[in-house]
């Protein structure tokens, strides 16, 4: 660091340290700004450097060290108050809260020491003439924190009662922890109620809304408010993030993680601050860290995962099961410290209470990827097996489900298969148990179904072993041997028809073998639909499967599985009429299928179908239609839709709703598919693209601190190469919108131009100079004025090889404000306004389309006010700098201004030829004018310019703002004129 020379340097020091990110650089540069102070023998140069090392170890991990300071700055204060100004006086007063907090938090310092600086406290500020506001609070924090709760009421009455004042602590913080003692005296409707204001936006801080959405979280859940808890865990972590000071705020959102079934997500968070772990400075937050890391440690532990490897403490790995013990160990003792220093049980109370909660929701899809740790808990088995008869009931039970057509009947099947492991069974009961086994799939399912017709025909059931057969066969034809396949079902159709025929089977056992052959020769014309034989292989199909729909048809009321038979062969008949090209019949034969279904009890069967009418609905573009099917599908499959089936419709749903416009609900259809896609391992795949559509469906409705996380989160995934360019370019496009609106400038920049690199190879370039000009925009808001020159000039050069004019002229005025900050200043300024002006004229003079003439002429208008308002801006900045004082007397500030007026009424002509379409343009530039002629000492002339905007607005109404400013503006300079005259 260089020598601080004198005072002014000093300050400017301290400002740029002030800037810097929280932690132990920024409190080691304080301390030598310190020695640099002292060195210039100036009093308040050391309490203004005190100043600055006590607040920026406050907001620090090294809270501790703040005691120092400022018993310095106080005893500077008895001693010689007049070397402290009227800001560094109030200063120390308001960090007398920060003392009476500290102390509090340091479980070394006594409690008698804590009440005594409270009484040091109210005297001095009594001695000030401050409110007892800020005292009552800080009585009400001891009160509160040892658990005397009757003092605790007493002292917030008093604090609420008492007037604010320059001491009180902002709104957004008292409404803080005002809202922290309802919520943890169990009134958590009324935390919500005191949040709103700071949660809403209306009151912040350095530190808020940061704490208050970390500490709504438990209080939303609780309260089953789960989709508000979501976006303020999104909202809020982004903001604590990057804090050090915030080790409080971040526990509750690593509490949050434990709570929701998140715990992933949790040890992400772990990971991100490892310091977290070992940090001494402040006690308090080390004992809330600790707390919820042994919550979210013993919650892995519960899922059977205390083995695996976790985030922890430097210097050694830890499994979940160790870190558990550990953290729990630091908890106690901390909390064991405050008790030891309260006299009281309280902390550790509620320590204790934290580390032993439970989840309050199960599963809480948050958007990001949140991988389950471990895999989903099985179903519970039917039944369990106990002996012989414990054996008969699961038979019974996987009985009634596989004839009944249930879900997970083949789960109920392989758990009698396990109970009979060492069982003597007859041979029908072992034949069911291999024929069920086969239909689970596998390599060996054929040689399986082969000997349960085995055993089907010792135990004397021929049409059941057939059956058996025909399902073996259909499992060969699935693997490509489709003519063995035909070969074997022909033979065991001519033999089940004659034992039907004989009556020595039943309708049953001959559907399933009618059916299988009809599935095959299904498969045989999919191996070939365009080949000579098509039309053959088609006809075969077609036959076969009016077979199926001839032996059941009327006979399904006897039977859910003939019915399931009638169903499926009409979804055969459809998907037989979209391979001829009759693509209205396929979905009436469709929507058939699904109506058997459901009519069946059998709705989760239906939701296949139900996605084939959506797909032929969309092709039609009935999208009303495709909508209502992919709805049905959700809602007939149920729980019993496969993960990625379910994250395939959620998003395919988003996708529709989103495109109509409804972004609020298409938003909850792609979170609910990005959960279902994490769940199916599919994170990286389907999942991403599901994180993509939901960060822009977030985006769409404003809520762009939870979009820019889902957005950062699905670009760990996507892949050009998996997921296409444009979907890449997209995510970082709105990610670039994002951050821009969060005021994070340079990430946006960054995001939009690696968007721009990529466009940049496309053939159509209208996004990449759309890019490279929103990256300027970012550039030039970060103040990286050499950076975003470049950023406009690249956009400039690829609007003007589009032949779009009006963003060409854009990014010529846009450069001549960056010029006016940069080193080429107000010459380089001019020229480029100049040139705008210049392109925009030749637009104009060259275009013949009516509407372009008409946007080109507003485009000039605008240009000239712009021009106008930058020579005026300039006027204005010299003007200050050489303390011109009255009326203007530089003459080159005069020639700025009298340049700038002649600007602006160029813009009042331009605006004036578009008549009505123009008017708001033309009076804005009139009172821009009016405020150049007030300042060039031209009272008459300004209110003449006041009064022709007055008559233009002349009988408008008031319900248009721009009309209600105009004249507002006008009544200003007029009685401005008025009292200058």
């Amino acid at each position: 660091m260089g020598e601080i020379a004198d005072f002014d340097a000093l300050r400017r020091a301290l400002a740029e340290n002030s800037e810097q990110p929280e932690g132990p650089a920024r409190n080691a540069r304080a301390e030598l700004l310190l020695a640099e102070a002292e060195r210039l023998e100036v009093p308040l140069a050391v309490i203004e450097a005190l100043g600055h090392q006590l607040k920026v170890y406050n907001y620090s991990s090294e809270k501790d060290k703040m005691f120092v300071p400022f018993a310095r700055l106080l005893r500077m204060w008895d001693e010689r108050p007049e070397d402290f100004d009227a800001y560094e006086a109030h200063s120390l007063h308001w960090v007398f809260k920060w003392m009476s907090a500290g102390m509090l938090d340091q479980p070394h310092v006594p409690l008698a020491s804590v009440e005594k600086w409270l009484g040091e406290m109210e005297h001095r500020y009594r001695l000030a003439g401050h409110s007892e506001r800020a005292v009552r609070s800080a009585e009400f924090s001891v009160a509160a924190h040892v658990g005397d709760l009757a003092r605790a009421e007493r002292a917030y009455t008093a604090w609420l009662a008492a007037d604010r004042d320059a001491m009180a602590d902002c709104h957004a913080c008292e409404l803080h922890g005002q809202g922290v003692w309802q919520a943890e005296s169990g009134r958590d409707a009324e935390a919500l109620g005191l949040w709103r204001p700071v949660l809403e936006g209306e009151y912040s801080c350095a530190h808020e809304p940061h704490t208050v959405l970390a500490s709504s979280l438990k209080p939303l859940l609780r309260l089953g408010r789960v989709e508000e808890a979501r976006a303020n865990h999104l909202r809020g972590f982004r903001l604590v993030r990057p804090m050090e000071s915030m080790r409080g705020a971040y526990a509750d959102h690593v509490e949050f993680c434990a709570l929701t079934g998140n715990e992933a997500r949790g040890l992400e968070l772990l990971a991100e601050r490892p310091a977290y772990f070992t940090d001494t400075g402040h006690p308090r937050s080390r004992l809330d860290f600790m707390a919820v890391v042994a919550l979210l440690a013993d919650r892995l532990a519960e899922l059977g995962l205390g083995a695996q490897r976790v985030p922890g403490p430097a210097g050694r790995t830890w499994t979940a099961r160790e870190l558990a013990v550990h953290a729990r160990a630091e908890a106690t003792e901390l909390a064991e410290r405050f008790d030891r220093r309260n006299g009281t049980s309280y902390v550790g109370d509620r320590a204790r209470a934290r580390m032993a909660q439970r989840p309050l929701v199960e599963r809480l899809p948050l958007g990001v990827r949140t991988v389950r740790p471990a895999p989903a808990a099985a179903a519970p088995a039917p039944g369990t097996a106990d002996g012989p008869a414990g054996l008969s009931v699961l038979l019974a039970e996987a009985r009634r489900m596989s004839d009944t057509l249930r879900p997970h009947a083949l789960r109920a099947w392989a758990a009698v298969a396990e109970a009979a492991r060492d069982a003597e069974l007859e041979p029908r009961d072992r034949a069911e148990i291999a024929d069920h086994e086969a239909m689970a799939g596998g390599p060996e399912a054929v040689e399986l179904f082969e000997r349960a017709a085995a055993l089907y025909a010792e135990a004397g059931d021929p049409g059941e072993a057939l059956a058996a057969r025909a399902r073996g066969a259909y499992v060969r034809a699935l693997h490509g041997e489709v003519d063995a396949a035909l070969a074997v079902v022909a033979g065991l159709y001519d033999e089940v028809l004659a034992l039907y025929a004989d009556g020595a089977t039943g309708v049953r056992q001959t559907a399933a073998v009618v059916m299988s052959r009809a599935r095959i020769l299904m498969r045989r014309m999919h191996e070939d639909p365009a080949g000579p034989d098509a039309g053959t292989a088609l006809a075969a199909a077609e036959r076969a499967v009016r077979e199926v729909l001839a032996l059941v048809d009327g006979r399904d009321g006897d039977e859910v599985r003939l019915a399931a038979r009638a169903a499926e062969a009409r979804a055969m008949l459809a998907e037989l009429a979209g391979h001829a090209g009759d693509a209205g019949r396929a979905a009436e034969l469709f929507q058939r299928a699904v109506e058997a279904y459901v009519a069946a009890g059998l709705p989760w069967f239906a939701v296949e179908y139900e996605v084939q009418v959506a797909a032929l609905a969309h092709q039609t573009g009935d999208m009303a239609g495709a909508e209502r099917a992919l709805r049905s599908a959700l809602e007939h499959g149920g729980p019993y839709v496969e993960p990625v089936g379910r994250a395939q419709l959620h998003l395919q749903l988003a996708e529709m709703i989103g495109g109509r416009g409804e972004a609020v609900e298409a938003a909850e259809h792609a979170l609910e598919a990005a959960h279902w896609a994490d769940e199916a391992g599919e994170s990286g795949t389907l999942g991403a693209w599901a994180r993509q559509q939901l960060g822009g469906f977030l985006l769409r409705q404003g809520r762009y601190a939870e979009a820019a996380e889902v957005l950062e989160s699905a670009l760990v995934d996507l892949d050009p190469g998996t997921h296409g360019d444009g979907v890449v370019v997209q995510a970082r496009w709105w990610l670039g919108d994002c951050l821009g609106e969060l005021g994070e400038h340079r990430e946006a920049a960054e995001h939009r131009l690696r968007a721009a690199d990529i466009a940049r190879h496309w053939p159509e370039q209208q996004d990449h100079a759309t890019l490279a000009h929103l990256a300027a925009e970012s550039l030039g808001s970060a103040g990286l004025l050499d950076e975003a020159d470049e950023a406009y000039t690249r956009a400039g050069e690829l609007w003007r090889a589009l032949d779009n004019p009006y963003f060409l002229v854009r990014s010529l005025r846009a450069r001549g404000w960056l010029a006016l900050r940069g080193a080429s200043g107000a010459e380089g300024a001019r020229e480029l306004m100049a040139e705008a002006v210049r392109e925009c004229e030749e637009a104009l003079a060259a275009a013949a389309d009516p509407v372009a003439r008409e946007q080109l002429t507003d485009e000039l208008g605008h240009t000239h006010r712009q021009f106008g308002d930058l020579l005026a801006r300039w006027a204005a900045e010299r003007a200050e700098g050489e303390a011109v004082e009255g009326e203007v007397g530089d003459d080159e500030v005069r020639a700025a201004l009298e340049a700038a007026l002649a600007r602006t009424e160029e813009a009042v002509v331009v605006f004036g030829t578009l008549g009505a379409g123009g008017l708001h343009g033309r009076t804005g530039a009139e009172l821009a004018a009016g405020r150049l002629e007030a300042e060039l000492g031209r009272p008459d002339a300004a209110a003449a310019r006041a009064r022709g905007v007055l008559a233009a607005y002349e009988g408008a109404g008031d319900e248009d703002g721009t009309v209600l400013a105009r004249r507002a503006e006008a009544d200003r300079i007029l009685r401005a004129a008025r009292a200058g005259a």
